[in-house]
Parts: structure tokens; C-alpha cells; sequence
């Protein structure tokens, strides 16, 4: 099952397809992986996550960003949980978004994840919480699907990763306010970039937004769905495959009257955890791209790169010297 993604103007004019996968189909897994292979990127339907939640979370999270800024300004500013507006991350990217960045690990303390929650009703909360819980469910069960359809020994090598009460995931809302007049230019709302963890998560309301980069270079646009999800292969995920799944480019562009309001679960593995290309699947570390790393490791390296930096760069292994090549 396939959806068309319509492409940008100057872009090919021919359509480009993105996977659709029923996660009740027995080839879903299948599926899955020739998803990461080709676009490390798929749309998730029949996923089992109930609409009530969806939709409460949703009005929720908008009765936030619709507070007084005084009253949002005391979650604030991020470290990197908490509120933010604007400015995304340390290096001076700049966005047209406001956003809050909530830790999914109730084992670690984050001061600015309570303020937020100091700011809105209990019910949010609760929310919050149940829709992590779903998402690190789905999150473990795509990875399952990965691992069962690879062959991927030990078992649970990914699954575990997020599924263990040191995993390091995180939830992030980002709302993008609407324009009181269209402009002819497109504005930046989250500029290109990866994810760094496993697998991202994202669900949005119908308001059309988010662009993939195809392997080419061409951006598309992906038609919005509220009930469904999408999921987005992140760089330990690429670094783990050696390159066999991508961790696909994307970004939002605002130039709409209505405001866009997404959610990406960040599925993270514990930040002591090394990481490096799965042996089951390459038996030589001759064969290795990438040096092995932790993820704290990873994460540290990102804070000192913009937002549009190739960060696996500075793990990729250097190839042998070879005078064939002179």
C-alpha cells in the first residue's frame, strides 16, 4: 500500500511513493525493512494507539502553547527539556516554532520537564505519560520487526534498547502558529536535519508541512494524516545497520493560515550504551563504517553542530590508504 508525495515546484515531476504499513499484515515486517533500506521513512496505520487519546493530548498540548508567554517563559528555556521558542538548539539555528521537550525516562529527573507540567493541568500530564507508554510500544515492535526480518541476533539487540528502564527517549511538541497572511515565500519552521536516536515517532494535526529529502537531493512534500503515524529511521539505527537503513533528512515549512502541531517520540538507547555496526550482520570490523561510540558520546557531539551538520561524520572510519587509488 503506497500514498502519493507530491512534489515541490522545479522538483521531478514524476511521483514519488512512500510506504504505507498495516502493522496487523504478516509482511509488515517486510515491509518495514525495505522501507528503512529505500526511504528511511514509512506511514504506520492500524497501529492499536485510541483516537480519545490522540485527540485529548492534542487539545491539551494547544491549551499550552495558547498560554499568556509569561506563563510558558517559566518552563523555560531548555536545557534541553522544557520550553522554547525560536531558537533550536545551541548554534544559532533559528526556527518559526515554539516547542517543549519532555523526558521519557521517569528513572532521570528533569527539573525543566516539571516546570512544564507546573503550567498545566493534571490531566496533560497524565496524557503525556500514556502517550509514551504507546509510543515506546510501538517503537519496541517496529524495532522487533526489524530484528526478526534481519535475523538480527541476540534477540531484542534494538527492541531492548528502548524498551529498558534506562532508555534515554524523549517527547517533543512542536507548534508552529498560524499566519494571519500567507506570504509568497516559504519560511523555515524546523530547518533540514536528522534525528539522531534509533527511530523518531511522529504524529501531526492536518496541517501540511513536513518535507523528506529524497536520496537525489528533492525535497517532497507529505501529505498530513492525524490518525496515523509516520516513522523516521534516526543515525544510531543507520550506524547499527552499517548503512544499511539511511536516517533521512527532513524539515517544516510554514506558509499556512492554520497551525501545525506535531509530536515525535524520540526512541533513545541508555546513554552508556555502545554502539556500533551489528555483528550479525557484518562479521568483520574491517567491514565497519562507522567507530564504535556511546550514545552520550553522540549526543554530546550534536550539541556542538548546527542542525543541518552531517554529525555521523566525525564516526565514520577512515578507509585504508591504497596507492590503487593515487
Amino acid at each position: 500500500m503506497v500514498v502519493l508525495l507530491q512534489p515541490l515546484p522545479k522538483c521531478k515531476t514524476s511521483p514519488v511513493t512512500i510506504p504505507v504499513v498495516d502493522l496487523t499484515d504478516p509482511t509488515a515486517k517486510t515491509q518495514i525493512v525495505k522501507a528503512c533500506e529505500e526511504l528511511g521513512f514509512f506511514k504506520v496505520v492500524n497501529h492499536g494507539v485510541g483516537p480519545d487519546l490522540l485527540t485529548k493530548l492534542h487539545e491539551e498540548a494547544t491549551k499550552f502553547f495558547a498560554l499568556p508567554q509569561s506563563l510558558k517563559d517559566k518552563a523555560g528555556p531548555v536545557d534541553p527539556f522544557g520550553y522554547g521558542s525560536k531558537r533550536i538548539g545551541l548554534k544559532g539555528d533559528v526556527g518559526c516554532i515554539e516547542y517543549i521537550l519532555l523526558n521519557a525516562n521517569s528513572h532521570l529527573s528533569s527539573t525543566k520537564t516539571t516546570a512544564v507540567f507546573r503550567q498545566t493541568p493534571t490531566i496533560f500530564r497524565e496524557m503525556v505519560e500514556e502517550y509514551m507508554e504507546e509510543m515506546k510500544g510501538m517503537s519496541s515492535k517496529v524495532l522487533e520487526m526489524v530484528e526478526e526480518e534481519l535475523g538480527i541476533e541476540p534477540k531484542e539487540k534494538l527492541s531492548k534498547l528502548v524498551k529498558v528502564k534506562e532508555s534515554d527517549s524523549c517527547l517533543r511538541m512542536n507548534y508552529y502558529k498560524e499566519k494571519e497572511e500567507s506570504t509568497a515565500k516559504e519560511e523555515i519552521g524546523f530547518g533540514e536535519h536528522t534525528d539522531p536516536q534509533l527511530i523518531s515517532v511522529l504524529r501531526s494535526n492536518d496541517t501540511e508541512g513536513l518535507q523528506i529529502c529524497l536520496k537525489d537531493g528533492t525535497w517532497v512534500s507529505v501529505p498530513p494524516d492525524h490518525s496515523s503515524f509516520f516513522v523516521i529511521v534516526g543515525d544510531i539505527l543507520q550506524v547499527m545497520t552499517n548503512g544499511k537503513f539511511k536516517s533521512v533528512k527532513h524539515r517544516v515549512l510554514t506558509n499556512t493560515k492554520r497551525s501545525r502541531l506535531s509530536m515525535i517520540y524520540f526512541a533513545g538507547p541508555p546513554l552508556m550504551e555502545k554502539i556500533a555496526p551489528l555483528a550479525c550482520l557484518v562479521p568483520k570490523q574491517e567491514d565497519y563504517l562507522y567507530k564504535e561510540l556511546t550514545w552520550s558520546q553522540y549526543k554530546s557531539s550534536g550539541y556542538k553542530t548546527k542542525l543541518g551538520d552531517y554529525r555521523l561524520g566525525l564516526f565514520e572510519k577512515q578507509l585504508p590508504f591504497s596507492l590503487s587509488n593515487v
